[in-house]
């Protein structure tokens, strides 16, 4: 009896002294992986969020760009780190449901990951350089089917949301074989592919409104559409309803949080509290707004959900537009 007292006692020390650590999450800086370039929508939106987060963590929160395969290469490195709440993901629409939809061989799978909150949900604007003489989607179509290959749309890389976007939105408007009839530019993020619209070395991009925001806002590119049901404050377009393609709607994006899959529930907890925090912060809710974001937090059920049926989605597309990639 002395003996089971002995260990019973033992036990509840070493659990008494295993509370305190796990409650000290984080003991050092936590890197925050952004699978995208500088520039692009998931930048614009982390490094916003980053703001409040800053203020909230005990400990600095570190921000870095690992870009590449349209997203995988950062994803597929937090998906291989210690799920210890040290390395995480700012999860994207391309890299979590596109990627997935498109690519056979992706390194990863959806669950290779836990979700603690999809924060951000934005809209796709397609956008032409201001001088250029298309004016409208039926003008750009109409390039298209006279001057085959001729006209061109960059995005953040193969399988990302805005090559599907650009292909996805061709299709809609009548031309045939998108992705042999429109040259595809893949570059490295959405910041890249935006400014390939301005140089003039893409015709087109598809793209998240917050990574366009300030190149209409300077009268750089013009929007020739949005996919919101009303019309986007800043940028005079139709939407897709309006002309005929209100199945146009289901392309927006959309940024969350991830950890790699057994990350402790206790890191998770405090993820969403600090979540929950920043996301009510006046100040980037405003800055968001401007750029035609939604900022809703949704708990881990709910953003699950919704990542799964937008995986759904846009694997229903890739097999209409014969777009899966199988190599």
């Amino acid at each position: 009896m002395k003996a089971l007292k002995y260990l019973a006692a033992i036990g509840a020390l070493g659990a008494l002294l295993a509370g305190p650590a796990l409650a000290e999450y984080p003991e050092r800086p936590v890197t925050l992986v952004i699978p995208y370039g500088p520039g692009g929508a998931t930048d614009i939106g982390v490094r916003a969020l980053s703001g409040p987060l800053g203020k909230i963590m005990p400990q600095p929160l570190l921000v870095v760009n690992r870009t590449g395969a349209g997203g995988a290469t950062g994803s597929v490195s937090v998906a291989n780190a210690d799920p210890d709440g040290y390395t995480m993901l700012a999860a994207r629409v391309g890299s979590h449901t596109v990627n997935p939809a498109m690519k056979a061989t992706l390194p990863y799978t959806l669950d290779d990951f836990v979700f603690v909150g999809v924060f951000e949900i934005n809209p796709v604007v397609c956008a032409v350089s201001e001088s250029s003489d298309i004016k409208s989607i039926e003008d750009l179509v109409n390039k298209a089917k006279e001057n085959p290959g001729t006209v061109s749309f960059s995005s953040s890389g193969v399988g990302s949301m805005l090559q599907l976007a650009g292909a996805m939105v061709l299709n809609a408007f009548g031309l045939e074989d998108p992705l042999d009839n429109a040259t595809h530019i893949p570059l490295k993020g959405g910041g890249e592919a935006a400014t390939a619209v301005l140089a003039g070395t893409a015709t087109f991009i598809c793209t998240n409104s917050s990574a366009l925001s300030s190149f209409v806002a300077n009268g750089q590119l013009r929007p020739i559409l949005v996919t919101t049901p009303e019309r986007l404050d800043g940028f005079d377009a139709p939407t897709a309803a309006e002309l005929g393609h209100p199945e146009l709607e289901q392309l927006v994006g959309w940024t969350g949080i991830a950890g790699p899959k057994g990350l402790p529930e206790e890191v998770s907890a405090k993820w969403r509290d600090w979540l929950k925090q920043a996301t009510a912060d006046k100040t980037f809710v405003e800055q968001m707004t401007k750029r035609g974001s939604v900022i809703r937090l949704m708990d881990p059920e709910e953003s699950q959900e919704f990542i799964n049926n937008q995986y759904e989605t846009f694997k229903k597309l890739v097999d209409e537009l014969d777009m899966r990639i199988e190599g």
